[in-house]
C-alpha cells in the first residue's frame, strides 16, 4: 500500500460500487456493506433484480450496467459521484460460466466469457480509476476464482482463461496505481453457495464430438448436482470483504475458502517442484559472454 493511502477505517463510510449485485454473490457483497454502514451503488443489468434483492435503503443506489459496456461503466461511475460525492471501493463482481470442452464450445461462447469476466473488470476498473486517481486513494477488488490459480477439472478452458487473465491484469495494475493511494485486491474464491452454476449463470456448450461424449454427460451432471451444494457461504465471504477492505494492510490476494487454502498451497508446490524439475537445464540458457 502506498504511504499516500488515506486508509478507510472499519468504522468509516466509504462509498462501494458492487457490480453484478442483482443476485448471488454481489447481494451479499451489497448487504454486508450496508450493514456495516458504507452506501451502496448496486448494479446489475436490469435494476429490477436490484429492487428484489435489496429493497431501499437511504444509503443504497441501483444503477443499470452491462459490465461489457464501457460508456455504461463511466455512467455508472458518474452516477455514485453525484449522489455521494466520491467512490473509495470497487467490486468487480458480475460474472457468468461458459462451460464445455474447449473443441465443442463455439468461438462465439469463448469469446463471450472473455468479454464479461476478463473486459468487464477492464471496462469497470477504467471507469473508476480517475475518481479515485482524484481522490488519491481508493481500492478496486476484483472476484477472481481458484480458476484463475489452477485449472484442476473439465469444462474449464474458456473459464480459467478469463480467470487467468484477471488474475495477470490485477497483478500488473496493482503498481501502477500504487503511487496514487490505490489498492488492488484479488479474491480467489473456492466453491461457494452462489448462483455461478445456476441455469442463469452457465451455459453448457452443445454435445458435438463424439469422443468427449462420455465425459460430457458425467461432468454435466457433476456440476449441475453441485449447484446449491457448495460448501461455502457467500454471506461469510461478503462479511469477510468488508473486514479486509477496512484493513491499514490489505492482502494483494486473498484465497476464499479452505478449499482455495489448498489449492494455493498445491499450486505453489508445483511450481517449486517444476522450477526444480530441470534445474540445470534452465539456467544454462544464457549467452557464454552474458
Amino acid at each position: 500500500m502506498s504511504e499516500h493511502t488515506q486508509t478507510l477505517q472499519p468504522t468509516d463510510k466509504s462509498v462501494w460500487l458492487v457490480t453484478g449485485a442483482g443476485r448471488g454473490l454481489g447481494v451479499d457483497i451489497a448487504k454486508a456493506a450496508l450493514a456495516a454502514g458504507h452506501a451502496v451503488v448496486a448494479t446489475a443489468r436490469s435494476t429490477d433484480s436490484i429492487d428484489q434483492a435489496l429493497g431501499s435503503h437511504d444509503a443504497l443506489l441501483a444503477v443499470p450496467l452491462d459490465v461489457t459496456d464501457p460508456a455504461a461503466a463511466e455512467a455508472a461511475v458518474r452516477a455514485a459521484v453525484e449522489r455521494f460525492g466520491r467512490l473509495d471501493v470497487v467490486v468487480n463482481n458480475a460474472g457468468s460460466f461458459q462451460a464445455g470442452f474447449f473443441e465443442e464450445m463455439s468461438p462465439e461462447a469463448f469469446r463471450s466469457q472473455i468479454e464479461s469476466t476478463l473486459f468487464g473488470p477492464v471496462n469497470v476498473t477504467r471507469a473508476a480509476l480517475p475518481q479515485m486517481r482524484t481522490q488519491r486513494s481508493g481500492l478496486v477488488i476484483t472476484i477472481s476464482s481458484t480458476a484463475g490459480i489452477a485449472s484442476t477439472g473439465d469444462f474449464l478452458t474458456a473459464y480459467a482463461a478469463s480467470k487467468f487473465g484477471v488474475e495477470g491484469f490485477m497483478e500488473g495494475l496493482a503498481t501502477e496505481v500504487a503511487p496514487f493511494g490505490i489498492d488492488t485486491m484479488l479474491v480467489e474464491p473456492g466453491f461457494f453457495r452462489t448462483e455461478l452454476l445456476s441455469p442463469q449463470s452457465t451455459q453448457y456448450a452443445a454435445p458435438s464430438i463424439e469422443d468427449y461424449a462420455d465425459r460430457t454427460t458425467a461432468t454435466i451432471q457433476a456440476w449441475q448436482g453441485m449447484d446449491g451444494q457448495q460448501g461455502g457461504d457467500p454471506a461469510k465471504l461478503a462479511a469477510a470483504l468488508v473486514h479486509l477492505a477496512g484493513l491499514q494492510e490489505r492482502p494483494s490476494r486473498f484465497a476464499a475458502g479452505a478449499d482455495a487454502v489448498e489449492l494455493f498451497e498445491t499450486k505453489a508446490q508445483a511450481l517449486i517442484d517444476q522450477a526444480n524439475a530441470h534445474r540445470e537445464l534452465s539456467t544454462s540458457l544464457a549467452h557464454d559472454n552474458a
